[in-house]
Order: C-alpha cells, then sequence, then structure tokens
C-alpha cells in the first residue's frame, strides 16, 4: 500500500535549477520536460518527485510513498523542511551576496544512499568530472540493479566481494579500485557503521572516515556535506571552489587556503552554501 502526497512549502526554491545539478549525474532518474525525478528508496520502492508550482509558490506531488516516516524522509533529503530564505539573509553585507541573488532558492539536496555517496566520492577523486561520471556509471550499471528504469548501486556486500581486476576492467585504477573493495569490506565487516556516522559531529565523523585508506579530508566533507547534509563544509581542496573564488574576486590566480579561510567567519554557519551557490556560479 502506498500513498500520494501534496507539499507546498513557504519560501523561494529553485527547483527546476536542482534538477539540472542532479540531471548531471547519470545515474539519478531525472526528467526535466517533466520536472521529475525518481528516486531509490532504501525500502525498495521508487518514489516519483514532481514539481507542480513555480519557483515563487513552489509545490510538488509524490507518488508510491510507503508511509509518513519515508514522506518525513525525502522532505529531509530535498531540503523542504528548513527555510533557504534565511540562509540568504545570512549573505547579505557578505562578498557572496550577489551569488544567493543570482542562485536564489537553490536548495543543498543530499544524496539518496549514503553507501552510494561514500562510493561516489572515491571514483570522483582526482578525475575530470566527465569522466569521473562515465566510471560510476559504469560500477553501476555492471554491480548494481535496474528497478522500474531507475539504477541503484550496489551493495557493499556485492562490491566486498569483487578481485581488484574486476574493477580494472572497467578501467579503475589499481589503487581506486582497492580503495573501494576496501571500504566496502570495512562497512560489512562492521569497522565502518555509516547509520553511525549521522549521530556524530562533523570533527567526529571526518576523525573516523580519514582512518580508512582511500578517505581524506575532501572525501570526508563531501560526504557530510551531500551524504549527511551537514550546513557548514568547505572543502578548500576543491579545484572548483578555487576556481569560482578566482572568478568571483577577480585574481589572477587561484585564492590562498588563507585567503579562504579568512571569510569564514561571516560565511559560517553555512559554508556548505557558500560552497553550493560557488559551485552554481561556475556550472
Amino acid at each position: 500500500m502506498t500513498i500520494e502526497a501534496h507539499i507546498s512549502i513557504p519560501f523561494v526554491y529553485n527547483f527546476d535549477r536542482a534538477l539540472e545539478r542532479l540531471a548531471t549525474d547519470p545515474v539519478n532518474a531525472v526528467d526535466l520536460s517533466k520536472r521529475e525525478i525518481r528516486i531509490p528508496m532504501e525500502e525498495g520502492n521508487i518514489v516519483s518527485l514532481v514539481a507542480t508550482g513555480s519557483t515563487a509558490i513552489p509545490s510538488f506531488k509524490l507518488e508510491n510513498v510507503i508511509d509518513e516516516n519515508q514522506l518525513d524522509h525525502i522532505k529531509t533529503l530535498f531540503h523542504f523542511d528548513r527555510p533557504l530564505d534565511m540562509i540568504a539573509h545570512h549573505f547579505r553585507g557578505t562578498d557572496l551576496e550577489q551569488l544567493f541573488i543570482d542562485h536564489a532558492g537553490t536548495p543543498l539536496i543530499r544524496s539518496f544512499s549514503l553507501y552510494g555517496t561514500l562510493m561516489k566520492n572515491i571514483i570522483h577523486q582526482q578525475l575530470n568530472l566527465a569522466f569521473s561520471h562515465i566510471l560510476t556509471m559504469r560500477f553501476v550499471e555492471s554491480f548494481g540493479s535496474l528497478q522500474d528504469g531507475v539504477w541503484k548501486y550496489p551493495s557493499p556486500e556485492t562490491i566486498a566481494s569483487l578481485d581488484v581486476e574486476d574493477l580494472r576492467k572497467l578501467q579503475f585504477s589499481g589503487r581506486k579500485a582497492e580503495y573501494v573493495i576496501g571500504l566496502s569490506r570495512s562497512i560489512v565487516d562492521g569497522k565502518l557503521d555509516l547509520s553511525k556516522l549521522t549521530q556524530m559531529d562533523d570533527e567526529e565523523v571526518i576523525e573516523e572516515m580519514v582512518k580508512h585508506r582511500g578517505v581524506g579530508p575532501w572525501t570526508a566533507q563531501n560526504f557530510l556535506m551531500f551524504g549527511l547534509g551537514r550546513p557548514n563544509l568547505f572543502p578548500l581542496a576543491d579545484i572548483g571552489l578555487q576556481n569560482a573564488l578566482k572568478q568571483l574576486w577577480k585574481l589572477d590566480r587561484k585564492p590562498t587556503a588563507d585567503e579562504m579561510i579568512v571569510h569564514f567567519a561571516s560565511w559560517s554557519p553555512y559554508l556548505s552554501y557558500a560552497a553550493l551557490y560557488l559551485w552554481r556560479s561556475i556550472e
């Protein structure tokens, strides 16, 4: 038994721009013309989320939702439960004010699978965006599953059983294959419990994750931001952020870490949104 739900939210929310960003990842089942995304849920069902309103008056229809708990989870994933206008107001008077005007209502959308988020972050390490998406899709198509036209990431158990050569055939580097398999085995063995990370603060999550081979600060911070939806992360080593600030600040070089950190006082406690809107400015 499933339910259909209708949601209205009382703040500016640009679902079309959010869908455009989600559509760049071929794993996501996005239909821009229908303003729809189909979401694979951990419980096994596929939920359809369709925009029925506008950016100024946002409303949505959800189909194939199991229960109220799942509905609340989707609201959290898509940032329906936290006003974006309050966050935009925080950036008034800062050097990012115009970005929050130009890209008003852009939400920080969480990934649909914590394990998938971790795998994607490992695969994307030190690759250009186009090839990282190709490699992620090969990974999902080879070892994941297709349900009603929606791809699901494989289970940790499936990847833990692989050999490095199984991933090398997909053009993984040997080291990256070792990371993906090793992390999956740590999850299966209980050495890395992704669900427990949701109960830890940011520093505790980073400390726990970087114990595992293949996970550095950049990967841990991206997991916090997009996997757990934490609001105050800014990956200093991210090339895209450096390029966005170079453009914004009209520099002839990328900014240094110290030049970026000096702005954290005025951007906090919403560093994740500063990062999101900076990425958006160069996409």
